[in-house]
């Protein structure tokens, strides 16, 4: 879906646990707008601008590294991107999934992403 934004929320662990979240999903969506960076943040975000990966294949994020606390992660976009979101969080990091709620043509789904 060209044009499709997934707009992504962690809270909890620090600006490094977000950034090695971020990049997991760097290997489905491409590169964010911007890593989330604010040492003194509660919640940062990062919002991918196309959620349909360059060349089509995309990394399935395994082994995408190690938090240092728990982190909660909210994904909202189209329900294929969502679900490409959590399925790429669900690899990579130990997942609790939190709920999920649907609009007419959104999706939002948090997860509990934990050390």
């Amino acid at each position: 879906m060209s044009g499709t934004q997934l707009t992504v929320t962690l809270s909890g662990g620090g600006a490094d646990d977000a950034r090695t979240v971020v990049r997991v999903l760097e290997g489905a969506f491409g590169a964010p707008d911007e890593l989330p960076g604010d040492e003194d943040a509660t919640v940062r975000t990062a919002t991918f601008g196309d959620a349909t990966p360059e060349g089509g294949a995309a990394d399935t994020g395994e082994g995408g590294g190690r938090l240092s606390a728990p982190v909660t992660v909210t994904v909202q976009g189209s329900p294929e991107a969502v679900r490409r979101a959590s399925d790429t969080l669900a690899r990579a990091f130990t997942a609790r999934d939190d709920g999920a709620a649907s609009g007419d043509q959104e999706q939002e789904r948090q997860l509990l992403l934990e050390p």
